[in-house]
């Protein structure tokens, strides 16, 4: 859906020339995770399709929220200032909501602005001429009041006045055809008015046969009304009938067929020799067994039941059994054991993996032992006392060879980090030793600086005591 959005508004700005509108160019990525200035552009020529003649401030959050209020948009209140100044990342199927819908906006007003719905409205029964007109002269007075410069504001009648002379004559041009059936009516109007007033004079008759008819008619609807009651009922009796007679037949060959049942019964049970007492006896042993049955039935349902919980129960074990052999494979991986190419293998293999089966048959843990046919792979455990055990299921002797070569890794890491901890202690005792050396030779060169600029500062004084003394020497001999 956001990928469909996503080309439709990319295929709406290109095809109405946002780039050169905007001088702001935009590729695929500016409609998937676009930078804030993307975002910016894009909202204030959206805005510029709806109302061309509002001028944006310069800061977005602050034009945003009004605007949205103002457009009535419905999820104006879910955008706060904060995301609107840091559009993208997580937050970007909000802001690509909202550029979606001011596009659809856009389009449906430039639709309504060029009579694209205007067939429409007509069909349906509806005259918007005038409100077209209204609509054009609303638009285009706000256009130039907008446009107009400061001078110009003080006389909006003025401004207004040459829009207002359109709209009337457009009004004229569309009321023209409605007066000429106005005249047509009146006219037709007057001949019926004439018509009324020569049947007026006539009218007390006129009223009183009026009234016998409308009797006649109201008794006439009843008589049709009792009528169809009536051819009802009388349809609905034939089918009764049939219903009845139909019933009847079957409930006498059924009672023929109990009949010759219980015949043949009797006959039965006086060719083997039984009893009444005797059949009473074989029903008391019947109600027992199915008393049997149903308990037996009952403790399956419970066997069911409890096998399901046990499932469930070895299910979730097995799944944290999955996440702790992935959890030693990545701290494998982690510590450079696996795979055995590894630097800390030494050729071992310590990946870790699981035996399991891919779907047990269930008949031998429910038949028992006395299931002599089940195969030994359709049990559901391998040991029907204590289940898998762990070199069932694991590849590795984790307890053993590898709880062994993991120790000796941890105690020949220890020793390398220890001996790493004392070259580092070692190193940092020397680079010590070198910042003291280097402190103090700095302060021996800044000692030799003070030094030079103090032979520096006495030379300038001899110098200067030289020249004078020439000075006054040349005074003399001149």
């Amino acid at each position: 859906m956001r990928a469909k959005m996503a080309d439709e508004l990319s295929e709406y700005l290109s095809r109405n020339n946002f780039e050169m509108e905007m001088m702001h160019s935009l590729n695929q990525k500016s409609f998937t995770s676009p930078t804030q200035k993307d975002f910016n552009y894009m909202f204030q020529w959206l805005y510029h399709r709806i109302d061309p003649t509002y001028r944006f401030s310069g800061k977005i959050d602050a034009d945003v929220p009004a605007l949205l209020k103002q457009m009535r948009y419905p999820f104006e209140k879910s955008i706060t200032k904060s995301q609107i100044t840091a559009v993208g990342g997580n937050n970007w199927h909000t802001f690509l909501g909202l550029l979606h819908w001011m596009m659809q906006l856009a389009r449906m007003m430039e639709a309504f602005s060029t009579g694209a719905y205007d067939e429409a409205i007509m069909d349906a029964g509806y005259d918007i001429s005038g409100d077209r007109i209204i609509f054009d002269f609303l638009s285009d007075a706000y256009r130039a009041f907008l446009s107009a410069d400061e001078e110009e504001d003080d006389d909006a009648a003025k401004l207004v006045a040459p829009f207002v002379s359109r709209m009337a004559e457009r009004f004229n041009a569309a009321n023209a055809h409605h007066l000429e059936d106005l005249k047509m009516l009146e006219a037709e109007y007057q001949a019926l008015q004439d018509q009324i007033d020569e049947l007026e004079k006539h009218g007390p008759k006129i009223a009183k046969l009026t009234k016998e008819i409308k009797v006649l008619e109201e008794d006439m609807v009843k008589f049709e009304d009792f009528n169809n009651k009536v051819q009802k009922k009388l349809d609905k009796y034939p089918k009764r009938f049939e219903i009845l007679e139909d019933e009847i037949k079957k409930v006498e060959a059924e009672l023929e067929e109990v009949e010759q049942d219980k015949a043949q019964l009797q006959e039965t049970l006086d060719s083997q020799g039984l009893t009444i007492t005797d059949i009473d006896r074989m029903a008391t042993e019947r109600e027992r067994l199915q008393r049997s049955i149903e308990a037996t039935l009952a403790r399956l349902d419970e066997a069911k039941r409890k096998t399901a919980e046990k499932e469930s129960e070895t299910g979730k074990r097995l799944e944290e059994l999955e996440r702790a052999v992935d959890k030693y494979n990545s701290l494998g991986y982690q510590i450079g054991v696996i795979p055995p190419t590894a630097a800390n293998a030494k050729g071992q293999n310590y990946e870790l993996s699981l035996t399991l089966r891919s779907g047990p048959d269930f008949s031998g843990s429910q038949l028992g032992n006395s299931a002599q046919n089940v195969l030994e792979s359709d049990r559901l455990l391998a040991d029907p006392n204590s289940g898998y055990q762990p070199h069932q299921l694991l590849n590795l002797d984790l307890r053993g060879a590898v709880k062994t070569n993991i120790t000796l890794l941890r105690k020949e890491v220890s020793e390398r980090r220890n001996t790493a901890l004392e070259q580092d202690l070692k190193h940092h005792d020397l680079l010590d030793e070198i910042r003291e050396a280097i402190d103090d030779k700095q302060a021996e060169v800044e000692g030799l600086g003070h030094k030079v600029r103090a032979a520096e500062e006495e030379f300038d004084k001899t110098r200067e005591v030289r020249a004078l003394q020439w000075i006054q020497r040349w005074r003399k001999a001149c």
